[in-house]
């Protein structure tokens, strides 16, 4: 049996073509340099279809850099954006309009529209994705809060969700930190809470366009395991892509008895 032969027997639902409309994968970026992120896009570029450039990183890096490295990204033909804490605090200064425009300069192909961090209301919310759109971006959005103490119910979270994609919004992501604990849907340990998790479920028009953070294995698997291996996924480290997307296809022992329909030993 040839290699090629091999591979092809990867599960026939998952697929390697983007655009993808499912089993998204979006990957946290908290600081790369050129020599790091081209090797990670060698490595795993096929199963990517988002880099969210972390919080307000973007910011930060030289110009000549940020430009070359949102270069390499798109020569992947990956989606990368920066952070939604970045595009919140242009937002409350009223700078939304002249941050796209530098955004588009760059290179930049997304927007992550959130109030993880600052609280907005829906006319502001709409407006945001509007100017976002008619600029020609791919808009995510966020939903839930990084304080616990402010995060909204699950049921608000999703009627949230369903205005943003009302409003036009692509994708619709779950605040699970970087961390991936200590929020609205996880617990200290970071356990998936169940009553958050069927609350919104039950409450949200379409669970096809929400994409989960989940930096870590053991919230990939539970998430695999509910909703399939073309879950949406965010929040990944970049180290991390090759092992997820193994365990989306079965060739992990967490989830080989999706393609063998043997239990692991």
């Amino acid at each position: 049996m040839t290699w090629q032969e091999i591979t092809g027997l990867l599960p026939a639902s998952r697929s390697l073509k983007r655009p993808r409309n499912s089993g998204i994968t979006m990957v946290l970026d908290k600081g790369l340099g050129l020599s790091g992120t081209r090797d990670f896009l060698e490595v795993a570029g096929p199963y990517i279809d988002f880099v969210k450039l972390g919080f307000g990183t973007a910011v930060l890096y030289n110009p000549a850099l940020l430009a070359k490295k949102v270069e390499l990204i798109r020569s992947y033909g990956i989606h990368v954006y920066p952070g939604g804490t970045f595009v919140e605090i242009a937002l409350a200064r009223g700078h939304l309009p002249a941050c796209l425009k530098c955004c588009e300069a760059i290179g930049f192909t997304a927007i992550e529209i959130s109030d993880g961090s600052l609280s907005f209301d829906r006319k502001v919310r709409d407006y945001a994705i509007y100017l976002a759109r008619e600029a020609g971006f791919t808009v995510l959005t966020e939903v839930g809060k990084k304080q616990l103490p402010l995060c909204p119910s699950p049921v608000e979270m999703a009627r949230q969700a369903n205005a943003d994609l009302k409003a036009g919004a692509r994708w619709v992501i779950v605040e699970g930190r970087e961390s991936g604990c200590q929020t609205g849907i996880y617990d200290a340990q970071g356990q998936l809470k169940e009553a958050v998790y069927q609350a919104f479920c039950g409450a949200v028009s379409s669970l096809e366009a929400i994409i989960w953070e989940a930096p870590r294995k053991s919230q990939q698997l539970e998430l695999i395991n509910r909703l399939g291996p073309d879950v949406n996924l965010g929040n990944i480290p970049p180290s991390e892509v090759l092992a997820l997307e193994a365990m989306r296809c079965g060739l992990r022992g967490d989830t080989i008895a999706m393609i063998t329909g043997v239990a692991e030993a």
